[in-house]
């Protein structure tokens, strides 16, 4: 089969034609029809986080149909439209007894991260890593949501938005489009900011209420003057954000980190102790948030900002397109 592969310390994926993964009596043999490109594979590239394995095959927001399946798989049928949750926890610890498998202590599987993922024609999953879609959905359009609606709701979930909060969502993307649709249905004024044009406007047509280009207005004078904010959803995560952060933040405001870039960042703490600023750390999702953001997209309550969808061959110029910030939401990789 045809998959993209990251080297060790490569800076560029390589298409490669591997083999089809062989499937135990317990395990689903999944053909890839679509896999979302996140701006976490460049964190891999760029050395930012450590993969479990190398070569590994990347890619966490997969759809696709069931092509073959164990003789112990029972809910699972061939041909079923299924989308991937990429964690898989030991089952053990605290986290996964209460369901947050994003934080387990000792993951058996993290799919595009610890094992190989989905920009591949075929995955292999076990039972509890899918979710089974509806026989209409489209399945193309989907993938990202296994990650980027899902890690919305994951934030949501943190902070509890009330309505009429003023919230920012700092660095408008993937995941921050998503954000501006649910802090929208919960009832918030929303603030977004990035650097490019071509963003804001489609910020606007979601709902966004205020919007900031950052590249040629000062955010913390604009935010400030308009009064200041509850909430920030840092979707960059450097040393200049989460200082600005601090200052727009009223005072008892909420700042989740969900963005981040591999260096240390500087602050003064006193600013966070005379304001009490919670700061809320914000790290993928879990299996009851990825059916939340599956009901939601179903019910057209939120909808998903596609860039293009392209050929596992151009995934490369594909994650320069992500580098330079000029992909206008997700870019899918789509599988014939």
């Amino acid at each position: 089969m045809k998959a993209a592969l990251l080297y060790k310390n490569e800076k560029k994926l390589r298409i490669e034609n591997v083999d089809i993964p062989e499937i135990n009596d317990n395990e689903i043999l999944i053909k890839v029809m679509a896999a979302g490109i996140c701006h976490t594979e460049l964190h891999f590239i760029d050395n930012v986080l450590t993969a479990g394995k190398y070569p590994i095959i990347p890619g966490h927001e997969v759809s696709g149909i069931v092509y073959k399946k164990g003789n112990n798989v029972k809910d699972f049928n061939i041909n079923d439209k299924v989308i991937l949750y990429y964690y898989n926890g030991c089952g053990k610890c605290d986290f996964c007894i209460n369901g947050y498998e994003n934080l387990c202590v000792d993951p058996r599987m993290e799919y595009g991260f610890i094992n190989d993922g989905g920009f591949s024609e075929y995955i292999k999953a076990g039972e509890k890593n899918l979710i089974k879609l509806d026989d209409d959905t489209d399945i193309y359009s989907i993938a990202p949501i296994a990650c980027s609606i899902s890690t919305g709701i994951h934030a949501i979930n943190k902070v509890r938005p009330k309505l009429n909060d003023n919230v920012l969502i700092y660095g408008v993307g993937g995941v921050g489009f998503d954000l501006i649709q649910l802090n929208k249905l919960n009832g918030c004024n929303v603030f977004s900011a990035s650097r490019n044009d071509k963003k804001l406007d489609i910020a606007k047509t979601l709902g966004s209420d205020y919007n900031i280009n950052t590249k040629n207005e000062d955010i913390v004078n604009k935010v400030t003057n308009l009064g200041g904010v509850d909430i920030i959803y840092d979707l960059i995560g450097s040393n200049e954000t989460i200082n600005n952060d601090i200052k727009m933040l009223n005072n008892g405001g909420k700042l989740i980190l969900i963005g981040y870039t591999g260096h240390d960042i500087n602050i003064n703490p006193l600013y966070l102790i005379i304001k009490e600023i919670q700061i809320i750390p914000c790290v993928g999702n879990t299996k009851y948030e990825l059916k939340e953001a599956i009901k939601l997209f179903n019910e057209g309550k939120i909808k998903i900002v596609i860039d293009k969808f392209d050929r596992i061959e151009n995934i490369n110029d594909d994650l320069e397109k992500i580098r330079n910030g000029d992909a206008i939401g997700r870019i899918i990789i789509k599988f014939d």
